[in-house]
């Protein structure tokens, strides 16, 4: 899309920020993120996918690179668990495997080419579905969508609500709602109240605008970086300026790759804090 000489600079950063959207009932009452949902589906099952073939291959022998690494990974998740929940890690650390490939496969969609999704959504749009009217929109980083980050966050709010149900009973999960910080005090039991509301609502908020925000600010950037190859032509500015373009654009891709890693960890690291933190007793 960068090298089409009518695209302005808006147009460029629009059409990368556009969701592929659906609508569904009468006039539109539920709107669908197509890519979002595909693409989160597409590249957890390949995530973990290759994780259950790796597991149902080990061989106790020498093992291979990739079973190596799979170890290496598995051992870590687990040791991190481990060490936030001392007790059985039977639910989180499976849980927490989950989380953190299904975080970083998505995240890892954030160092392909936007220029490079844009030109083959085009090509199945206009060529294979038949659309040469219609824009091709299709955004290839599903956690850069705030759906589907407040999605995967409520998921963990409901686990944190069912664990503490589970480990209180509805009687004490009840109490704690009225009675914690402040004490039993029926004085107190609206402020109590009104902060646990708070608290319990924070956590999620917290993790889906976290990655939200990291993940669309890194995209943004990238957007803005290939703007410089829409200046590019056969100058010395031109050329200066699709120089600094590859330059900045290598950079930020190596360095985005630990923000890819940090997310995932912070996500899958704060979401069994929350878990672990429901089971306790106050």
């Amino acid at each position: 899309m960068a090298a089409q000489a009518d695209i302005t600079p808006t147009d460029y950063i629009t059409h990368h920020l556009t969701n592929l959207r659906v609508t569904v009932g009468e006039g539109g009452f539920w709107t669908l993120n197509l890519d979002s949902i595909i693409m989160g589906w597409a590249v957890g099952l390949v995530g973990l996918g290759l994780i259950w073939m790796v597991a149902r291959g080990a061989t106790a022998g020498v093992p291979g690179r990739l079973q190596s690494f799979i170890e290496m990974f598995f051992e870590f998740v687990d040791g991190t668990v481990r060490d936030v929940f001392p007790g059985s890690r039977a639910f989180l650390g499976p849980l927490a495997l989950t989380i953190f490939t299904w975080v970083f496969m998505m995240n890892l969609m954030d160092l392909i080419p936007i220029d490079w999704v844009a030109l083959g959504s085009e090509v199945v749009n206009h060529h294979i579905l038949g659309n040469p009217s219609h824009s091709a929109y299709w955004k290839a980083v599903p956690s850069t969508d705030l759906n589907t980050t407040f999605a995967m966050s409520f998921s963990v709010l409901f686990l944190i609500i069912f664990f503490s149900f589970k480990a209180k009973g509805a009687g004490g999960f009840v109490h704690e709602l009225f009675t914690a910080p402040f004490g039993a005090n029926p004085l107190l039991w609206i402020p109590n109240f009104g902060l646990n509301v708070i608290e319990l609502l924070a956590k999620p908020v917290s993790l889906g605008m976290r990655l939200f925000g990291n993940m669309y600010a890194g995209e943004l950037i990238f957007m803005l970086l290939g703007l410089l190859g829409m200046l590019a032509g056969l100058t010395v500015g031109g050329l200066l300026a699709g120089g600094a373009g590859i330059l900045f654009t290598w950079a930020w891709a190596v360095f985005h790759i630990l923000i890819i890693l940090l997310q995932a960890f912070i996500f899958m690291v704060l979401s069994v804090v929350y878990i672990a933190m429901a089971q306790e007793h106050h």
